[in-house]
């Protein structure tokens, strides 16, 4: 029934756009995955999804404890249409619960640093899906984070100042492990079939004009 609602879904959408999403699609990645906990300016996240579409990375986990995430779309220009937010907002201990998750689905829990950091950022090794985590822009990554976290990560820095805006290291850091990831001859890094039919059905919605409406009709039609 999915391959069919998407199959119909593409009916409705030019070629050209069809062709842009099959190229896309084929650069998407869950190998990587971002999350920002607790940010405070809203235009730092928006930021850092934008740099996360932009490398081809689709998933964004926002934890919200202190701060809740309001997105600021001139700075985003469009960029959370293309990739998956998954906000942590409902619990108590919205840290502990997200990273569990992660760590249940196979990922390393890597935190973001500007003291005691055990490796540099360029001797990651990203073979295992990498959950990379950046902390508020006052006190970085909670020390929650920092003691589940598996390894502690620094960007190397040679002047004085002692860090990145953090949307500016979401960046930095995004382009460097994304770039090693492509580069690498033994990560598959690529999405299976399951997510590919996901991550379409979800931009042709978005596309779409009156998707729901079609989709409702769709599914009426074919029970």
């Amino acid at each position: 029934m999915k391959r069919d609602l998407i199959n119909h879904l593409k009916k409705f959408v030019l070629q050209k756009r069809l062709e842009l999403f099959a190229e896309k699609i084929q650069q998407r990645t869950k190998h990587i995955c971002l999350v920002l906990e607790d940010i405070y300016q809203g235009r730092n996240i928006s930021a850092s999804i934008r740099s996360a579409d932009c490398f081809g990375v689709q998933d964004i986990h926002v934890i919200e404890n202190s701060n809740n995430f309001e997105e600021d779309s001139e700075v985003s220009l469009g960029s959370e249409k293309w990739v998956s937010i998954y906000r942590h907002n409902t619990l108590k201990n919205n840290t502990l619960n997200s990273i569990n998750k992660l760590k249940k689905n196979g990922y390393q829990i890597i935190g973001t640093t500007i003291y005691d950091e055990d490796i540099s950022l360029y001797d990651l090794n990203i073979d295992k899906k990498t959950a990379l985590i950046f902390g508020s822009e006052m006190n970085g990554c909670s020390n929650e984070i920092l003691s589940l976290a598996d390894k502690k990560v620094k960007i190397p820095m040679y002047g004085f100042t002692e860090s990145f805006n953090i949307s500016v290291a979401v960046a930095l850091s995004l382009q460097h492990l994304t770039y090693k990831m492509r580069k690498s001859e033994h990560i598959k890094w690529k999405l299976n079939t399951e997510d590919i039919d996901n991550i379409m059905l979800d931009w042709l919605k978005k596309t779409v004009k009156s998707s729901s409406l079609i989709e409702k009709r769709f599914i009426e039609k074919n029970k």
